[in-house]
């Protein structure tokens, strides 16, 4: 694909790093048709295009964006990875956000990527990674697939619990004591100790671990 010609639009607050983004991809010969600073207007340009029939071959879009900087861009790439299903989404952000990054690998249809910033260490790997999604394919940073994959395994562990025994063993995490998780779910002490063995009995915590099975317990819910 050495000769392969992007259509591209980026989602990303900082204007300069937006323009920056912008002169290396044109400079390359490919094509940017629009730079957003937010979610909404990511939303918005991609639609317009779409409705002239010219949508983009990519996006590439920051995770946090305005207004609350939290979790804005990410959303918008899952919204247009169900709207435009032939549309290459490639997320470019400082950290994994978890729930939605899991959400994005599961759409179909056009290329996905998730490359962290910190550790793009090449200008030509981005680029090439463009490329890649463009065309449909994939371009994920090893450091998010092995974060991915520790959801994935917690959430199948943590499959096994009720919604009350999630809560319970969330609370066990806080550090809380028996008591103290009774009055925050408004329950009584007994009817904790009985969630808190369940919840050891279904993760395979026996009686020959001892005190230990707390621990192990807070463990299970925090790595998977």
């Amino acid at each position: 694909m050495a000769d392969y010609r992007a259509r591209v639009v980026i989602a990303e607050d900082s204007v300069l790093l937006r323009e920056g983004l912008t002169r290396l991809l044109t400079d390359l010969g490919h094509e940017v048709v629009a730079g957003v600073g937010d979610g909404d207007a990511l939303v918005k340009t991609v639609a317009e295009l779409a409705a002239e029939g010219a949508l983009p071959d990519v996006v590439v879009a920051d995770v946090r964006m305005p207004p609350t900087h939290t979790d804005e861009g990410i959303r918008a790439a899952v919204k247009l990875r169900k709207e435009h299903p032939g549309i290459g989404v490639l997320v470019l952000s400082q950290y994994v956000e978890e729930r939605y990054a899991t959400e994005l690998m599961a759409g179909s249809g056009g290329g996905v990527g998730y490359l962290l910033k910190d550790r793009v260490a090449e200008v030509r790997e981005f680029v090439d990674a463009v490329v890649r999604v463009a065309g449909g394919g994939t371009a994920l940073d090893p450091e998010v697939v092995t974060q991915l994959l520790v959801r994935s395994r917690k959430q199948a562990v943590l499959a096994v619990l009720t919604p009350r025994e999630r809560e319970v063993l969330a609370l066990m995490a806080e550090g809380r004591t028996n008591s103290a998780i009774a009055r925050t779910l408004v329950v009584s002490e007994g009817a904790v100790e009985k969630h808190v063995s369940n919840i050891f009995q279904k993760l395979g915590l026996s009686q020959s671990d001892g005190d230990h099975r707390r621990v192990l317990a807070v463990l299970t819910y925090l790595g998977g």
